[in-house]
């Protein structure tokens, strides 16, 4: 449903995507994961026809967005990082506006609201200006605005992005039954276990270049599984730690001393954590906490790129 190759854009001197290409098949999340300025929303704008590439292709249900863009618009929904919803209306009222503008008349509009507005936990509350409603709330709404025209695909640009975890799992469950009933979503996402508990494939990008492609589980592997981390009772003897467990052989261990934190490659898991504890005991130094820990998105993205996520906005 959307195919990529190629695709590049410049600002000025400022490269935002180079040579990047991808595939979302029918009825599939496939998840653009990347750093801020990595490139994923320039990506979506040129997808949902706001840009134009300056090399490359970008087909969506097989139609070119630059040639074709009015028909590639009525096939897709779009959820961006802030919400599109008018607060001085009532959700309802917002919902209603969208079917006006899509052209749906007005029985098929309100039959279409009054299913959106149960679908997504937001019946009680369609009378009430949306200014009142919670942040969840509001992106629950906003996806449902995405989803009034029933597109067969939907492009949600980092839509969890500030949200709490209990209105974040709200809208991944949201997310989940959409593409369980058919409907094709790329999502761009900062968060590794978002991409983890929604997609089938994953795409990394960083500086505007994919990195990687491939589960979560491929990603995690090539990074090199779990991490063993370890707080120590006293920061000055992060130094004296990573020469101890340096021996082990599992991988370059990282220290932050600051924190007085030292972090290890775990292979082995729980196995590797005692023999952490063990040459941490027999060195003489005091561990205040100790864990083993699934990779974040910064230890994935330092594994593949070396580089942390402290870029502007792309």
């Amino acid at each position: 449903m959307i195919a990529v190759s190629g695709l590049c854009k410049s600002f000025g001197d400022v490269t935002a995507l180079e040579d990047v290409g991808l595939i979302v098949p029918p009825g599939q999340v496939v998840a653009l994961l990347g750093p801020n300025g990595a490139g994923k929303t320039t990506l979506v704008r040129i997808l949902t026809t706001l840009l134009s590439p300056d090399a490359g292709s970008a087909l969506v249900a097989g139609l070119e967005v630059v040639r074709h863009a009015a028909q590639v618009r009525q096939l897709i929904g779009v959820s961006g990082q802030f919400a599109a919803v008018d607060p001085l209306l009532t959700g309802r009222e917002n919902l209603e506006m969208i079917g006006q503008l899509c052209h749906l008349g007005r029985r098929e509009t309100r039959r279409r609201t009054g299913v959106m507005l149960e679908r997504f936990g937001l019946g009680e509350a369609a009378g009430r200006l949306v200014k009142t409603y919670s942040g969840g709330m509001i992106r629950r709404l906003d996806l449902a605005a995405s989803l009034l025209a029933d597109p067969p695909v939907l492009m949600l640009d980092e839509p969890t992005t500030g949200l709490d975890p209990r209105s974040r799992a709200d809208l991944w469950s949201a997310i989940e039954s959409l593409a369980a009933g058919g409907t094709t979503v790329l999502l761009t996402t900062q968060y590794l276990e978002e991409a983890d508990r929604l997609a089938r494939q994953v795409v990394v990008i960083d500086r505007g270049r994919v990195v990687a492609k491939g589960t979560s589980a491929d990603l995690k592997a090539a990074f090199g599984g779990s991490l063993v981390e370890a707080h120590l009772s006293d920061r000055h003897a992060v130094a004296d730690s990573v020469a101890a467990i340096k021996a082990l052989g599992n991988g370059t261990p990282t220290a932050d001393p600051d924190r007085g934190l030292i972090t290890l490659p775990a292979p082995d898991g729980v196995a590797t954590l005692q023999s952490v504890l063990g040459c941490l005991e027999a060195a003489g130094i005091v561990v205040a906490e100790i864990g083993v820990r699934r990779p974040s998105l910064d230890d994935v993205f330092l594994a593949l790129t070396g580089e942390p996520q402290e870029r502007g906005d792309r």
